[in-house]
């Protein structure tokens, strides 16, 4: 990357960092505020909403790779519709609650630019399902597991940081983007939280970390399976703890308290451990992604499934074991 480039992500940085420091003092005289309960892992009323800047940052970034690559500019328009729909619809619900099947609606819209925008680049309709799905899941994840200290805005670095490893050198460019961006606001989030992401902030990194598995399915020859290692950490808590909500039979839509990042931090870990924990889990994760990138098609997927088998126990015991 030319000096220019990291002239530029230094700016992003700098903005998002700025920007969060204005949604706090927004919140603040608002009162957007987060006030703890038992479904909650924080002790005093927090600020919310300050994704806004992440997400102001990476717009102010399509905006400035449209001047650079013009051709593409229906390509990040569409991009950024998706991202503008899913920010607009959690921006409206910090401030007043909103009805999951409202949410819902525009997520699947943003979900239907994003999977048309695969469609026109690949023109493969199984592709542009998967990633119709993965994006209105990961949003969902996102917000779901959003829920101590710079655990969200982390694991959005960390995944893009492996999209960065598995994605051919001109292409990281967006992966940079949505590191800077967040490192810009985690300050703010971690270790002490003085702002939370918001539903406008973990719905956004969720929309964004899909934008990047669908553009590694998109630019590689990787296949979908082993795209999805990186975002493991999240999609393996989320997913079993919605299973095992549903076969209990509770109201497994409802806010709870359940996932497993949340009963490790109300056995007594602090948010920095936990944090940490899935931090560590997650560049194991990338190191196992980057060595399947070697690997021909079959290799890749006897890997991705192995790695997910792996970690599905490694779940169900810990989860056991706080029971």
């Amino acid at each position: 990357m030319q000096v220019a480039g990291w002239v530029l992500l230094a700016a992003l940085a700098t903005f998002s960092a700025v920007g969060t420091w204005l949604s706090r003092r927004y919140a603040l005289k608002r009162k957007l505020m987060d006030a703890p309960g038992e479904r909650r892992s924080h002790a005093v009323a927090t600020p919310r909403g300050g994704g806004v800047a992440i997400v102001a940052a990476v717009l102010a970034a399509c905006a400035y790779s449209a001047t650079l690559w013009p051709q593409q500019g229906m390509a990040i328009a569409a991009f950024a519709g998706g991202l503008v729909l899913v920010a607009g619809i959690g921006w409206w619900d910090d401030h007043r609650p909103l009805s999951a099947a409202l949410r819902l609606l525009v997520h699947a819209l943003a979900a239907t630019l994003l999977a048309g925008l695969v469609y026109r680049l690949h023109q493969n309709p199984w592709l542009a399902a998967l990633t119709w799905l993965a994006t209105i899941s990961l949003i969902n994840i996102w917000n779901f597991m959003d829920g101590i200290n710079g655990l969200a805005t982390s694991q959005a670095m960390l995944v893009a940081l492996g999209f960065a490893v598995l994605l051919p050198a001109p292409l990281r460019w967006p992966c940079w983007v949505l590191i800077v961006a967040c490192a810009g606001f985690l300050p703010f989030n971690y270790p002490r939280a003085r702002i939370f992401l918001g539903d406008v902030g973990s719905g956004a990194l969720g929309y964004l970390v899909a934008a990047l598995f669908a553009l590694g399915n998109v630019a590689t020859e990787l296949t979908p399976w082993l795209l999805l290692i990186p975002i493991s950490a999240f999609v393996i808590d989320a997913g079993f703890t919605l299973l095992s909500r549903m076969l209990a039979g509770e109201r497994w839509w409802q806010p709870h308290a359940q996932h497993f990042y949340q009963r490790w931090v109300h056995t007594g870990r602090s948010h920095t451990v936990v944090t940490f924990a899935y931090a560590l889990f997650s560049i194991v994760a990338i190191t196992i992604a980057w060595f399947g990138g070697t690997l021909r098609t079959g290799g890749q997927v006897g890997l991705a499934f192995a790695w997910y088998l792996s970690a599905s126990a490694l779940w169900l015991t810990l989860r056991k074991g706080l029971r």
